[in-house]
């Protein structure tokens, strides 16, 4: 368990879906997990900043998606919260406006309003905020 939790960081709910897929006795899983957490090989904190660094710089989600995808691996919302400070609102921003660019420059053969409404839709799916998606959309018809 050890070694699946130093290749990469992980958080509670799948390391304990690994001890599941082991058959592991109970006493046994709660000793593994106190070791893990004792030894630092298992930190919550640790895995949620780097999921959300990994999944906003790598694959431009949002927050949005971001957070749903952590509360679905158990991670709780006050610790999800603490943690958005590792995406900074410039690069947010950015990354915003560059999504926004590309996929609407990509849309051809539509009308205005159809353009903007599937370049809307796109950033929803990615995870990004309405507002910001409003803001980025006003600031380039200007």
């Amino acid at each position: 368990m050890a070694n699946y939790c130093v290749y990469q960081d992980r958080c509670h709910q799948e390391v304990e879906q690994k001890m599941r897929d082991f058959l592991l006795i109970p006493e046994a899983k709660d000793e593994i997990l106190l070791y893990l957490l004792q030894e630092n090989y298992l930190n919550e904190e640790r895995f949620t900043r780097s999921y959300i660094r990994g999944k906003f710089y790598m694959k431009s989600w949002g927050r949005n998606k971001i957070r749903n995808q952590l509360k679905f691996k158990g991670v709780p919302e006050k610790l999800i919260n603490s943690c958005f400070d590792e995406i900074d609102d410039d690069d947010y921003r950015q990354t915003l406006t560059k999504l926004y660019e590309q996929y609407h420059s990509k849309l051809k053969g539509l009308q205005a309003y159809q353009k903007k409404s599937k370049t809307i839709k796109f950033l929803l799916s990615k995870g990004f905020e309405y507002e910001e998606i409003k803001e980025v959309i006003a600031q380039s018809e200007d």
